[in-house]
């Protein structure tokens, strides 16, 4: 009877579709764990996940199935076994499941019971769910393979314990939110761990996806509650783990315990590593962007500097009549302090041929905001044109809470590939520039010192698309209006709710009805990163057309 383990713990990258790279990079990180016994791959690491509706076509299965082979056929080599997340088709029906292969066959199959299927996850349209799984015999030892939500509720562990398992394998594609590391250790990890009595490894994916990134933090508890390892966030990473059994059972030996990221390191981790993979895995040469001298466009350079080196950002400036020097001076700055090139195509030639243009049409009437579209649409189709002639993806660089009133130009500052901010309220703008002032984050390609000059900061909003304008002569003061947000977007609350809250009524309810007529705008707007638990895609699927409110 085996006494001792070697398990390697692989929290790598994955890109979704690319099946035969996904299994070249799986074989490559085998041959790195050559003295281990058995390696673990994240879930679905053969597809990627999510894969959507991708999974649904019969080439993808056929390419999984050959790719699988070739997997099998490697392992008859004598080297680790491995555990491998595919699909599985069985009787016209799809399955999410793991293989263990050892030499030369798949040893045995598992298949994931509980299929997530809120937020970010649809897996109840593409899979069917597996029956309560059976410990999987393996050199004298019973191993529970639940498969990432099969650990999120009790009933798979512990009918795994019950079989008789003795350690718990859960491969995870278990994207990032806020405060989820806590959730994912501290509750979930530990709760089947205190139920059990059974040691838990916890490996997650890295990297990111369209809109959701992988935080990778994969970790290893022991029976008795004990954190035995914790992998480093953000970053691929090959860890070796000592395993031996004893009168109590298996227990790892203890190895590294990495710190993990604290608000908000996090999040700009976040959109670091969701921007930098979505530019990448499109292949994109880089990115270019409107730097008004605004807080908005100065914190989405910095990110894209540090996701992407400051050679692969070209930031623009596009002054108008109402384009202040304050604002020409600290775009300047910004682009000087990130190292990045600048440009400035004033828009007034534009314009005034849309003045001119449009003068018949709009005889007797006086101007407004139609003519601040105007501007905002000038300088996307400029910013546009650029990306268009020169190759490099724009880049937008509206927040959630401008996205949440349709406090944006649809067509205007709405155009672009992707956007950073998507998810981020202005007030956590403003937390995240003067953090990025202070800090520099350990996988960022930009500079030491600050980022942006502090004026960038602490001057009051503004669009500039007409004389004196502030984003508060629209909408209430940021640390009013972003707490309104949270409730009616993250908690779902009613009006009177938030009044009960000590928020006005009146601003409330203006809030939910300018909440609910943008949506058509968030239709049309680019993906972003996500970083709370509702974000404006996946998260998140309001009808356009609808007549509820709540005051």
């Amino acid at each position: 009877m085996t006494e001792r383990l070697r398990i390697a713990l692989a929290q790598i990258s994955q890109r979704v579709g690319d099946i035969a790279g996904n299994a070249d990079a799986m074989l490559s990180w085998r041959a790195k764990a050559a003295d281990a016994d058995l390696i673990v791959f994240p879930e679905l690491q053969l597809v990627g996940y999510p894969p959507e509706d991708l999974v649904l076509k019969p080439a993808l299965h056929r390419r999984v199935a050959q790719q699988l082979q070739r997997l099998v056929e490697a392992s008859a080599d004598g080297g680790p076994a491995m555990i491998v997340g595919a699909v599985l088709v069985e009787n016209e029906r799809l399955f999410n499941v793991l293989h263990l292969i050892d030499r030369g066959a798949i040893v045995a199959t598992t298949r994931k019971h509980e299929l997530p299927n809120y937020g970010t996850f649809d897996e109840k349209r593409w899979f069917t769910p597996g029956p309560l799984p059976q410990p999987i015999e393996w050199r004298g030892i019973r191993l529970g393979l639940p498969i990432c939500e099969d650990i999120w509720f009790p009933a798979v562990c512990g009918q795994l314990k019950a079989q008789g398992a003795e350690l718990f394998i859960s491969p995870h594609g278990s994207p990032y939110e806020i405060e989820k590391d806590d959730l994912r250790t501290g509750q979930i990890g530990a709760k089947r761990v205190a139920e059990t009595g059974v040691p838990l490894i916890f490996l997650n994916r890295v990297g990111g996806q369209d809109e959701v990134v992988f935080d990778g933090a994969s970790f290893v508890l022991n029976g008795d509650g004990t954190l035995a390892h914790q992998l480093p966030d953000w970053e691929e990473a090959l860890v070796m783990t000592e395993w031996e059994r004893g009168a109590g059972g298996w227990r790892c030996a203890e190895g590294e315990i990495h710190p993990l990221d604290p608000y908000p390191a996090d999040v700009y981790h976040a959109m670091i590593v969701g921007l930098r993979d979505y530019v990448n895995a499109n292949r994109f040469p880089g990115v270019v962007l409107g730097l008004s001298g605004g807080i908005d466009s100065a914190l989405s350079a910095a990110v894209a500097v540090d996701a992407l080196g400051p050679e692969r950002v070209w930031c623009v400036m596009l002054p108008s009549r109402f384009t202040s020097q304050e604002s020409l001076d600290d775009a300047a700055e910004c682009a000087r302090l990130l190292g990045t090139r600048l440009d400035t195509i004033p828009i007034a030639p534009a314009v005034d041929a849309f003045e001119t243009m449009l003068a018949p049409a709009f005889a007797d009437r006086q101007p407004d905001l139609t003519e601040e579209n105007i501007q905002s649409r000038i300088r996307g189709v400029t910013l546009m044109a650029l990306s268009n002639k020169f190759g490099p993806m724009l880049l937008t660089t509206g927040n959630k809470s401008e996205m949440s009133v349709g406090y944006a130009t649809i067509y205007g500052d709405m155009a672009g590939g992707y956007s950073v901010l998507k998810d981020a309220y202005k007030t956590t703008v403003f937390e995240l520039c003067r953090w990025r002032n202070a800090n520099k984050p350990a996988l960022a390609l930009g500079g030491d010192g600050p980022v942006m000059p502090q004026r960038v900061i602490d001057k009051p909003p503004s669009a500039e698309l007409r004389a004196d304008q502030k984003d508060s002569d629209s909408l209430p003061e940021y640390d009013v209006l972003d707490p309104i947000l949270q409730g009616l977007v993250e908690e779902e609350l009613s009006v009177a709710e938030l009044v009960q809250r000590g928020f006005d009524h009146d601003t409330v309810a203006r809030i939910e009805r300018l909440l609910h007529v943008a949506e058509y705008k968030r239709r049309q707007a680019p993906p972003g990163v996500k970083l709370g638990k509702r974000n404006f895609g996946r998260d998140r699927r309001y009808p356009i057309t609808h007549s509820f409110r709540t005051a």
